[in-house]
Protein backbone atom coordinates (compact mmCIF):
# COMPACT_ATOMS: atom_id res chain seq x y z
CA UNK A 1 0.00 0.00 0.00
CA UNK A 2 1.25 3.44 -0.91
CA UNK A 3 1.04 5.78 1.75
CA UNK A 4 -1.83 8.72 1.75
CA UNK A 5 -0.97 12.03 0.41
CA UNK A 6 -2.22 14.84 2.30
CA UNK A 7 -3.08 18.45 2.32
CA UNK A 8 -4.67 18.30 6.24
CA UNK A 9 -3.05 19.53 8.77
CA UNK A 10 -5.74 17.64 11.77
CA UNK A 11 -3.93 13.90 12.71
CA UNK A 12 -4.58 10.85 9.67
CA UNK A 13 -8.40 9.19 10.77
CA UNK A 14 -7.18 5.51 10.73
CA UNK A 15 -10.61 3.96 11.35
CA UNK A 16 -11.30 1.57 8.04
CA UNK A 17 -14.16 2.78 5.71
CA UNK A 18 -16.74 1.23 5.54
CA UNK A 19 -18.78 0.59 2.63
CA UNK A 20 -22.28 2.79 1.79
CA UNK A 21 -24.36 -0.04 2.26
CA UNK A 22 -22.62 -0.83 5.77
CA UNK A 23 -22.85 2.92 7.03
CA UNK A 24 -26.27 3.43 6.15
CA UNK A 25 -27.09 0.45 8.16
CA UNK A 26 -25.42 1.56 11.48
CA UNK A 27 -24.48 4.14 13.60
CA UNK A 28 -21.06 4.17 14.92
CA UNK A 29 -18.95 4.46 12.06
CA UNK A 30 -17.68 7.80 11.18
CA UNK A 31 -15.27 6.91 8.28
CA UNK A 32 -17.33 5.53 4.80
CA UNK A 33 -16.12 4.42 1.40
CA UNK A 34 -18.19 5.45 -2.01
CA UNK A 35 -17.52 3.12 -4.82
CA UNK A 36 -18.08 4.74 -8.44
CA UNK A 37 -21.38 4.88 -9.63
CA UNK A 38 -23.01 5.00 -5.73
CA UNK A 39 -24.70 8.14 -4.71
CA UNK A 40 -23.10 10.04 -2.31
CA UNK A 41 -26.51 12.57 -1.88
CA UNK A 42 -27.43 9.55 0.30
CA UNK A 43 -24.64 11.01 3.07
CA UNK A 44 -26.29 14.54 2.74
CA UNK A 45 -28.07 14.05 6.12
CA UNK A 46 -25.23 12.11 7.78
CA UNK A 47 -22.42 14.14 7.15
CA UNK A 48 -22.08 15.63 10.37
CA UNK A 49 -21.04 11.83 11.93
CA UNK A 50 -18.23 11.72 9.05
CA UNK A 51 -14.68 12.51 9.38
CA UNK A 52 -13.37 10.64 6.49
CA UNK A 53 -14.99 9.68 3.12
CA UNK A 54 -13.14 7.48 0.34
CA UNK A 55 -14.17 7.84 -3.30
CA UNK A 56 -13.27 5.06 -5.30
CA UNK A 57 -11.42 5.60 -8.28
CA UNK A 58 -11.66 2.81 -10.25
CA UNK A 59 -10.22 3.70 -13.75
CA UNK A 60 -8.28 7.12 -14.63
CA UNK A 61 -10.89 7.93 -16.68
CA UNK A 62 -13.89 7.54 -14.18
CA UNK A 63 -15.01 10.69 -13.86
CA UNK A 64 -18.20 9.97 -11.67
CA UNK A 65 -16.17 10.52 -8.21
CA UNK A 66 -15.31 14.01 -8.84
CA UNK A 67 -19.29 15.00 -9.16
CA UNK A 68 -19.25 13.04 -5.79
CA UNK A 69 -16.83 15.01 -4.07
CA UNK A 70 -18.38 18.67 -5.32
CA UNK A 71 -22.08 17.31 -4.05
CA UNK A 72 -20.02 16.83 -0.46
CA UNK A 73 -18.45 19.98 -0.39
CA UNK A 74 -21.30 22.07 -1.51
CA UNK A 75 -23.44 20.87 1.02
CA UNK A 76 -20.91 21.64 3.69
CA UNK A 77 -18.72 18.18 4.40
CA UNK A 78 -15.47 19.74 5.78
CA UNK A 79 -13.98 16.53 6.74
CA UNK A 80 -11.15 14.46 5.28
CA UNK A 81 -12.09 13.71 1.65
CA UNK A 82 -10.31 10.85 0.12
CA UNK A 83 -9.43 9.84 -3.23
CA UNK A 84 -8.14 6.22 -3.84
CA UNK A 85 -7.43 3.76 -6.41
CA UNK A 86 -6.72 4.47 -9.46
CA UNK A 87 -5.08 8.12 -9.08
CA UNK A 88 -2.57 10.32 -11.63
CA UNK A 89 -0.21 12.98 -10.63
CA UNK A 90 -1.71 14.93 -13.34
CA UNK A 91 -5.64 14.60 -11.99
CA UNK A 92 -4.81 15.59 -8.68
CA UNK A 93 -4.89 19.42 -9.23
CA UNK A 94 -8.32 19.42 -10.35
CA UNK A 95 -9.44 16.89 -7.72
CA UNK A 96 -8.48 19.03 -5.34
CA UNK A 97 -10.06 21.65 -7.40
CA UNK A 98 -13.61 19.38 -6.40
CA UNK A 99 -12.56 19.39 -2.72
CA UNK A 100 -9.98 16.42 -2.51
CA UNK A 101 -7.74 16.92 0.34
CA UNK A 102 -6.33 13.55 0.98
CA UNK A 103 -5.02 10.40 -1.61
CA UNK A 104 -4.24 7.28 -1.91
CA UNK A 105 -2.88 6.23 -5.38
CA UNK A 106 -2.36 2.88 -6.04
CA UNK A 107 0.96 3.36 -7.12
CA UNK A 108 3.54 5.90 -5.98
CA UNK A 109 2.95 9.61 -6.92
CA UNK A 110 7.15 11.45 -6.96
CA UNK A 111 6.06 14.80 -4.73
CA UNK A 112 7.91 16.96 -6.25
CA UNK A 113 6.57 16.02 -9.18
CA UNK A 114 2.87 16.56 -7.95
CA UNK A 115 4.00 19.90 -6.89
CA UNK A 116 5.40 21.13 -10.07
CA UNK A 117 1.53 19.39 -11.45
CA UNK A 118 -0.18 21.37 -8.57
CA UNK A 119 1.87 24.78 -9.33
CA UNK A 120 1.82 24.95 -13.63
CA UNK A 121 -1.36 26.64 -13.60
CA UNK A 122 -1.95 30.00 -11.83
CA UNK A 123 -5.14 30.49 -12.84
CA UNK A 124 -8.37 28.36 -13.14
CA UNK A 125 -11.08 28.71 -16.05
CA UNK A 126 -14.27 27.91 -13.92
CA UNK A 127 -15.72 27.73 -10.53
CA UNK A 128 -15.48 24.93 -8.16
CA UNK A 129 -15.81 24.15 -4.48
CA UNK A 130 -12.30 25.56 -3.99
CA UNK A 131 -13.53 29.21 -4.50
CA UNK A 132 -10.73 30.36 -6.95
CA UNK A 133 -12.08 32.89 -8.68
CA UNK A 134 -12.14 32.17 -12.61
CA UNK A 135 -9.74 33.73 -15.14
CA UNK A 136 -12.92 35.29 -16.96
CA UNK A 137 -14.19 36.94 -13.67
CA UNK A 138 -11.08 38.37 -12.88
CA UNK A 139 -10.83 39.88 -16.21
CA UNK A 140 -14.06 40.93 -16.23
CA UNK A 141 -14.71 41.70 -12.59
Amino acid sequence: MVEPIRFREDDVHEEPAVSLDAFLDQSNATSVRIEAGEDARLLLPLLDRLALIEIDFPAFGDGRGYSAAQILREAGYAGELRASGDVLVDQIAYMRRCGFDAFAPDAPIDPAVMQRALDRYEHVYQGTSDQHAPIWKLRHG
